[in-house]
């Protein structure tokens, strides 16, 4: 009911938004145009512009290269020596979002059945019960409705350890199988359970070791230290899942104090300070290498050890594997209607200009308070990334090129597109995936752990930057 009415009010916002901005503004007038039909890269509202009235930043820019982006003006220099201003739309409209839906659903098939496939295999050969009594002693706490042993277990750890290691692909059909397994023991098929709830916060907090992708795209926009944003991704992605954790205890009653509780957490956080010491002495190549190699070394080696361990146990592997795959199969096209109602939803948000006003607001907001406003420029990432991923993505990107990748501002939306995971898009895709309607208090649990995630990016940017 709660992610119902939060759908329903970003339709409802995104409509009024672009009505006012309609009436009010000689700028907007395809702002419904650009709603339904619009396309990423259609330009409007081209004009000649004189260079004294080019910010800053942008002229910078300008010397460099032919055009630069501002938001969503876009500055063009022309081979007369002039310039002229456009503004560029920054996100599909409604009919190009739902089919983008739609492909990135087929795009899962592929993955889906790979990874559901092996997972098939080595449940037939005891692999994930073997994880489950591993994690058991630490899960059976924070899971207390989930059975020890049960096979839930395993896959959620393989779900922790792919997102740990930044795999996506890998992390999707895992979690979509752990929340399938504790769908089995949810009593009411409708309505997610305590488990499932604990389980989609603690996912989408994003844990992740090593932001590959974005330490390679600052090395590509020649930053001079790519991996600097390396550790405040960690602590701000590591606060926001401890947050997760206390949260949904919190609501669950569950007493994080237990002695095993502690020592895994403080086990985990020991483990994770290790690894951090040593890539600290490896350069942007040498932290790029190495996670490729251990995240890439790990695929193989899990499947490996499923067809050994399906060998000994003298289980038809291939006849296990192509029923683990249709299943992969029959879920990538069931969460279709799911990820195009969010998505359309989304679209709307960011193609009414809803966003604008928002950041407009803080930042008038905290320069009344006379507060430092440096943090504000790199805020649309931590904004966009709960719906988007490849809309904070962008915007990251678009931030470190309009102020430098070693901006403050380039650095804090580096940070911020590390810290956290695409919510909206996690839950529907999730729970559409087992087909529960009553999504409960989840996607208030998981914005406010983005929250906790979003306060200490800030503070460890102007700790480590400022």
């Amino acid at each position: 009911m709660a992610l119902s009415r939060i759908w329903s009010a970003f339709i409802i916002i995104a409509i009024v938004v672009a009505g006012f901005k309609y009436m009010v503004s000689s700028e907007s007038k395809m702002v419904f145009n650009k709603m339904v039909v619009g396309k990423t890269g259609d330009t409007t509202n081209t004009k000649a512009i004189d260079s004294a009235a080019i910010p800053t930043a942008i002229a910078t820019q300008l010397l460099t290269s032919k055009e630069a982006k501002n938001g969503e003006d876009k500055y063009i220099k022309v081979d007369s020596g002039k310039f002229i201003v456009c503004k560029e739309q920054s996100a599909n409209g409604i009919l190009e979002t739902c089919k983008d839906a739609v492909n990135i659903c087929i795009g899962l098939i592929g993955v889906m059945a790979l990874f559901m496939g092996f997972l098939s295999i080595a449940e037939k050969a005891g692999g994930i019960q073997f994880l489950s009594k591993i994690i058991a002693p630490f899960f059976s706490r924070i899971f207390p409705e989930v059975p020890k042993g049960h096979p839930a277990f395993g896959h959620m750890i393989l779900n922790f350890s792919a997102n740990l290691l930044n795999l996506d692909n890998a992390a999707t059909p895992f979690g979509i199988k752990a929340m399938e397994s504790l769908q089995e023991l949810n009593p009411n098929k409708d309505r997610a359970s305590n488990a499932q709830l604990m389980f989609l916060c603690l996912h989408a907090s994003g844990l992740t070791l090593i932001p590959v992708t974005i330490i390679a795209i600052r090395s590509s926009l020649k930053a001079s230290n790519p991996t600097d944003i390396f550790i405040p991704c960690m602590i701000a992605t590591f606060a926001a899942t401890i947050a997760a954790l206390i949260i949904v205890s919190f609501k669950q009653k569950i007493n994080l104090f237990q002695p095993v509780i502690l020592m895994w957490v403080l086990g985990l956080s020991a483990v994770i300070a290790s690894i951090v010491l040593f890539l600290r002495t490896l350069n942007a190549e040498g932290v790029q290498n190495f996670s490729k190699i251990v995240s890439n070394g790990l695929i193989l080696l899990i499947f490996l050890l499923i067809v050994i361990g399906a060998l000994y146990k003298k289980i038809n592997i291939f006849d296990s594997f192509i029923e683990g795959a249709k299943g992969g199969f029959e879920v990538a096209v069931k969460i279709i209607p799911y990820i195009v109602g969010m998505l359309v939803a989304i679209s709307m948000l960011r193609t009414s200009g809803t966003f604008d006003f928002i950041i407009e607001g803080i930042k008038n907001l905290f320069m009344a308070m006379g507060a430092d406003t440096r943090f504000v420029d790199g805020l649309p990432t931590a904004l966009i990334k709960p719906l988007s991923g490849s809309g904070a993505r962008g915007m990251m990107i678009d931030t470190m090129k309009n102020f430098g990748p070693d901006s403050f501002a380039g650095k804090l939306s580096g940070v911020l597109q590390g810290s956290s995971d695409t919510t909206f898009y996690v839950i529907a895709v999730y729970f559409g995936a087992v087909s529960v309607k009553d999504t409960r208090y989840v996607a208030g649990a998981m914005l406010l752990a983005d929250l906790v995630g979003i306060i200490t990016s800030i503070l460890l940017a102007y700790l480590f930057f400022g």
